[in-house]
């Protein structure tokens, strides 16, 4: 976090250049180059679509996307300018906004189907494994992504749901991508996968423990698209621009699967099984608020947040 600080106090240098710069003169290319922090995961299939269909270009943007293993580094290029927008669960943005990161969500990024058991996300074992339930992942290895962020949280609800001790757990920080091998070579006892990582799991034979995105929240509100405080005072037509971009690309992801599984073969490695077998998510257009507070609740009961976050200000 004071990584983030840091980065939050040099951001208004960098800004204070791109004041000066028109926000409507396109770049030599044709359009204002834009660069936007990812996850090579199925959330961020849309914008991927978009650049395709070409629904950043008509509004003037040339979009380039870089991979990022989480959400908190994707934080820090944002508020240290390598990034103008940024893709970032909930967590790593609450936590960045109650230690006072100028930062502002600009549309929803991906939210949970509902559905236990076919959810985008889940807890998974070995097929095989003596854990049958999220009550026995106490004291165990659990992979997830980035430490004490959205998989912290998420995991500690599905093992307090199936009435087990979350405060014994043992998360160990890795790429979703090389969580399924990790499974399989014993390295970690479970793992914390989304999509496509985790139909890779369950292709190699690997078990569903738990959904905790459900057990955490009703249609949670996993991710969102976001910008820093000062590229939104700089650049407020470039943000409208972005937000029109993203919101008619995860439209039409909803409106067409198949070429959200084509599309992920793009920007991560999976092999047709995977692509045919991937559980999609939801990406619906509004925030599900109640689901962040929940999030925010659960977040200081786990001493993730040094302070509650203050939704007002972080949300559009």
């Amino acid at each position: 976090m004071r990584r983030i600080l840091a980065a939050a106090t040099a951001v208004v240098l960098v800004l204070a250049g791109a004041a000066c710069s028109d926000d409507k003169t396109p770049e030599a290319t044709g359009g204002t180059k834009v660069s936007v922090g990812v996850i090579p995961i199925i959330d961020v299939a849309p914008i991927y679509l978009g650049k395709k269909k070409g629904f950043f270009a008509k509004r003037g943007i040339e979009l380039s996307l870089t991979s990022e293993q989480g959400g908190a580094p994707i934080v820090e290029g944002v508020l240290g300018g390598k990034y103008q927008f940024g893709f970032s669960n909930v967590t790593s943005l609450m936590a960045a906004q109650s230690g006072g990161a100028p930062l502002k969500a600009v549309a929803s990024g991906v939210a949970s189907n509902g559905r236990a058991g076919r959810d985008f996300s889940a807890i998974v074992v070995t097929d095989g494994s003596p854990i049958r339930s999220a009550r026995d992942l106490a004291g165990k290895r659990i992979a997830v992504n980035t430490l004490k962020n959205l998989g912290d949280t998420t995991v500690r609800q599905s093992v307090r749901r199936a009435g087990g001790d979350a405060g014994n757990l043992r998360f160990q920080a890795m790429p979703f991508p090389d969580m399924p091998g990790a499974l399989q070579a014993g390295k970690v006892d479970a793992a914390w996968v989304v999509e496509p990582a985790l139909s890779a799991v369950l292709t190699q034979g690997g078990q569903i423990l738990a959904s905790n995105f459900v057990d955490t929240a009703p249609d949670l509100t996993v991710a969102l698209y976001f910008t820093s405080q000062g590229t939104m005072a700089a650049k407020p037509k470039l943000v409208t621009d972005f937000t029109e971009a993203i919101k008619e690309s995860m439209r039409y992801a909803a409106g067409h699967p198949e070429e959200v599984r084509d599309v992920v073969g793009t920007y991560t490695q999976i092999n047709d099984t995977v692509r045919i077998a991937m559980i999609l998510p939801s990406w619906p257009e509004d925030i599900n608020r109640r689901s962040l507070e929940r999030v925010a609740l659960l977040g200081e009961r786990d001493g993730i947040f040094t302070k509650a976050p203050t939704l007002d200000q972080l949300l559009p």
